[in-house]
């Protein structure tokens, strides 16, 4: 199961406004309305989704993805916004944001990529691509501007946004707040960057005070690194034995030493399923091999436990969003 920091849950319900019971949203997904904000208190990605589509049935959501970004602040970032802020230009903040996402998220994954005309920030987010999930998404890259603009001693502009779902009724709130063209459809979730924006220095940058933060982000990145030793066993066994196919509990469990009675108990100790195990191993698996030209198609469907390469393109999309071809086109090296 996958979480995202609360910071994000609240800032949309405010971001709604009177349309909604700020607090009942807030408690389905575990918040108490009345606690202090906490960057550091996690909720699970999927009931955040579910809330993004309640409050849709009850407002319009057109611009709440813009809204939330705009109002984002760094301070409210914790050490991570710090970090941000005390980067000596842009391009190393958003390195930051690259390395130590995982801090508040373990949906999401951040690229930078050099791309024509400058370089691409990415949002990688499996999933199924629902509208929870494409509210989150425009909300992110909305984000990410935002805390730009608060470092910089220009005003920051992208060359152009990227999103990879369709476009909502209107994009002139969009555009008006990116300051450039949106294309929706697109191939990726990214934003487009100059490399002149991403050289130039921050207000605040002082690289002193940066290595400071980030020794304490990498203590806290280590702490929260630290896979359980049975659950990453359990990983190396059912990838070992996906090319007979998808491996029983019970035969996992066997290898690893565990009654079936037991290892379910230790899987769920740590807020794991052996279904979400098994997918979760198989979608790595998938992701590793398809970065190597070496294995074809049909191979990593074989490796990954699927008797036809049709039911491994499924099952990819519904992970990833994209097809396995799609995916591996993406990462090729230009």
């Amino acid at each position: 199961m996958g979480y995202v920091t609360s910071l994000f849950a609240r800032k949309m319900v405010a971001a709604a406004g009177d349309g909604i019971r700020a607090d009942e949203m807030l408690k389905s997904v575990g918040i108490d309305p009345e606690d202090p904000w906490d960057p550091k208190q996690m909720i699970p990605a999927e009931s955040y989704y579910d809330m993004l589509e309640r409050i849709a049935e009850q407002i319009d959501v057109t611009d709440l993805p813009v809204r939330t970004g705009a109002s984002m602040r760094l301070d409210e970032y914790g050490a991570l916004g710090l970090a941000f802020k005390a980067a000596t230009s842009l391009g190393a903040s958003y390195s930051r944001v690259e390395r130590y996402a995982r801090l508040w998220t373990s949906v999401v994954e951040y690229e930078l990529r050099p791309a024509n005309g400058g370089t691409l920030f990415i949002l990688h987010r499996a999933g199924e691509r629902r509208l929870g999930m494409r509210l989150s998404n425009e909300a992110t890259l909305a984000s990410a501007v935002s805390i730009a603009r608060q470092v910089s001693p220009v005003p920051v502009s992208p060359e152009i946004v990227l999103v990879r779902h369709a476009a909502p009724v209107s994009v002139a709130a969009h555009e008006e707040w990116f300051g450039c063209p949106v294309r929706f459809d697109a191939e990726l979730d990214a934003i487009l960057y100059s490399r002149e924006t991403l050289d130039r220095p921050n207000i605040l940058g002082d690289e002193g005070i940066s290595r400071y933060l980030i020794s304490h982000l990498d203590a806290e990145l280590s702490r929260i690194s630290d896979v359980p030793a049975v659950v990453s066993q359990a990983k190396d066994a059912i990838a070992q034995a996906l090319s007979e196919g998808t491996p029983k509990m019970s035969e996992i469990a066997r290898r690893l030493g565990f009654s079936a009675r037991s290892f379910h108990r230790r899987l769920s100790e740590h807020g794991m399923s052996y279904h979400a195990l098994t997918e979760e191993t198989r979608r790595d698996l998938a992701e590793g091999l398809l970065r190597d030209d070496r294995h074809s198609l049909a191979e990593i469907a074989f490796l990954t436990g699927f008797s036809e390469q049709s039911a491994f393109t499924r099952a990819f999309k519904r992970w990833m969003g994209t097809t396995p071809a799609s995916y591996r086109k993406e990462r090729a090296v230009p």
